[in-house]
């Protein structure tokens, strides 16, 4: 039974998380909106919990027009700093302008080869790496991938893109399946 299992464990006290979990974490995604939303979420949580932002996206949200890359690539300095009167926000300043900053590196990705979907998903030839893990203390921080594509992302120009943030990005948009053998939403 999917609750049973210790993959669960970090998500199961909060509803958001447990809803995170079961159904979007280790998901393949392939929709470059969710993809970027993804990017910045992670990027959000430099430092924080994971349940921190999670229970913050729906402001992020709505601040960020929904992660629109166009809408947040033209967002202006004066409308960035009014976030940072937005008390359901991470009112760190280098992490809301970094919203901007990524959306323009998205923008000429999306320029350059089509997608941000094609883009992140040639670190993996196209294909989810399953890693089949027995215990939470099997599943890396971080790979040779998730480095690289960090050194790739910060060569491009992004913010918070370290290689412990791009595999966790990894993992939401189901580049790599995280959940345990014996989870019941492992294969969903």
């Amino acid at each position: 039974m999917a609750e049973e299992s210790e993959c669960r464990l970090w998500a199961i006290k909060d509803p958001l998380l447990t809803e995170y979990h079961d159904y979007e974490w280790c998901r393949i995604s392939h929709d470059d909106r969710y993809i970027f939303e993804m990017l910045c979420l992670e990027g959000q949580s430099v430092g924080l919990s994971w349940r921190t932002i999670i229970n913050k996206r729906k402001a992020y949200k709505e601040a960020f027009y929904d992660f629109d890359i166009d809408t947040c690539a033209t967002l202006t300095d004066e409308y960035l700093n009014s976030l940072m009167e937005n008390k359901e926000l991470i009112r760190n300043k280098n992490k809301i302008f970094s919203v901007r900053k990524n959306a323009i590196v998205v923008k000429k990705i999306i320029k350059d080869y089509g997608s941000l979907d094609a883009f992140v998903w040639a670190y993996t030839d196209g294909k989810q790496i399953d890693g089949q893990w027995k215990t939470s203390g099997d599943i890396p921080t971080e790979t040779d991938i998730s480095r690289k594509m960090s050194k790739d992302f910060k060569k491009l120009g992004m913010a918070f893109v370290g290689p412990v943030i791009t595999y966790s990005f990894m993992q939401s948009i189901g580049m790599v399946n995280d959940h345990l053998i014996d989870c019941g939403y492992r294969l969903r």
